[in-house]
């Protein structure tokens, strides 16, 4: 028996996003599933692009106040009627085959949830092309996030993750946290005993931000929930979690040992990380624009997630500060 399916996208503002997602999901070769669509209070109105897909797409419509994507996904899937519950962010796209691909997955990786990677579009910017990169690449983020194949312990993430409806209630769904909020619920999974797999085809086309700026800021708000994450469920704690921010002080001693010490080693070896990340960047995105973008990209995403995890580790471990005191926008207020 096929599994049946829930798509629940969350959505705050987004029209022209909403547009492309809802083209691709119509374009889908397996037509069988539902769509739940939860406006989280925007200030824009979403209801003629959804009304576009209403005689081609089940789709189904809701607007809320403002809470943030967790308790707007929440929302949605009380809603939803489906076996399976399916997220994406609002700013994805799907290929044609990515409902034929999940099922197929499903009735051969025996899981309770599971998840996708992401990665750039042909029509995607120079920019996010660059951005999609870092944020995939083997020198950030190990390549977990890009396309590798086998993965233990996956955690999958909001922008394309799959659960069984049944044991998201079984967990009570997202928690209150707005940032992190997936991998928190992957390693509530885990402690309740259920599984997570990692499909290897079903990856989306993610436009991400759109500017160093916007990306610089989210990145930051990544590290600064990572020790709250930690401390939420210390048994899968990593060292490699704290990795860009050794980097960040491993730079700030570099330009030290460069000024007092008239010694240039430390930096000779970001000189050589550059380089790497480069031609890397170059290999994989065949642009030497993109590649030299993406190094900028990698830079700000070690930094800002470094410093955040940074800040965000002295506040709770070395201050004691409670997460919700340190970092109140961090949560949700039912």
């Amino acid at each position: 028996m096929k599994p049946t399916i829930s798509i629940i996208v969350a959505i705050f503002n987004r029209k022209d996003e909403l547009f492309e997602l809802l083209n691709s999901l119509n374009a889908q070769t397996d037509k069988d599933f539902e769509v739940i669509i939860v406006d989280d209070g925007s200030m824009v109105d979403l209801k003629p692009t959804v009304h576009q897909f209403e005689d081609i797409l089940p789709i189904k419509y809701f607007k809320k106040a403002n809470s943030g994507p967790g308790l707007s996904r929440n929302y949605g899937s009380k809603r939803a009627s489906n076996e399976w519950l399916v997220f994406v962010d609002s700013d994805v796209i799907v290929e044609k085959d990515y409902i034929t691909n999940i099922k197929k997955n499903i009735l051969k990786i025996p899981c309770d949830a599971f998840g996708g990677a992401d990665k750039a579009h042909k029509g995607f910017n120079l920019m996010q092309k660059a951005i999609s990169y870092s944020m995939t690449s083997v020198f950030t983020t190990g390549g977990i996030r890009g396309s590798k194949k086998a993965v233990s312990k996956f955690q999958p993430r909001s922008f394309n993750m799959g659960v069984k409806k049944e044991v998201f209630e079984n967990v009570g769904g997202f928690s209150e946290m707005r940032i992190g909020e997936d991998p928190d619920l992957s390693m509530t999974l885990w402690e309740n005993g259920f599984t997570t797999a990692f499909f290897d085809d079903i990856a989306v086309y993610h436009k991400r931000r759109v500017d160093f700026g916007k990306f610089s800021k989210q990145v930051y708000q990544f590290g600064c929930a990572r020790p709250i994450l930690n401390q939420r469920h210390p048994k899968y704690v990593k060292i490699s979690f704290a990795f860009p921010s050794l980097f960040l002080l491993g730079y700030i001693l570099g330009i030290v040992e460069y000024v007092f010490v008239k010694q240039g080693f430390i930096l000779s070896l970001y000189g050589f990380y550059t380089f790497m990340v480069f031609i890397h960047a170059s290999v994989v995105t065949k642009n030497i624009s993109i590649a030299a973008m993406a190094v900028v990209s990698t830079y700000i995403q070690m930094f800002s997630y470094g410093y955040g995890f940074l800040k965000s580790w002295i506040l709770l471990t070395v201050l004691k500060k409670k997460p919700e005191e340190a970092f109140p926008k961090h949560f949700h207020k039912n």
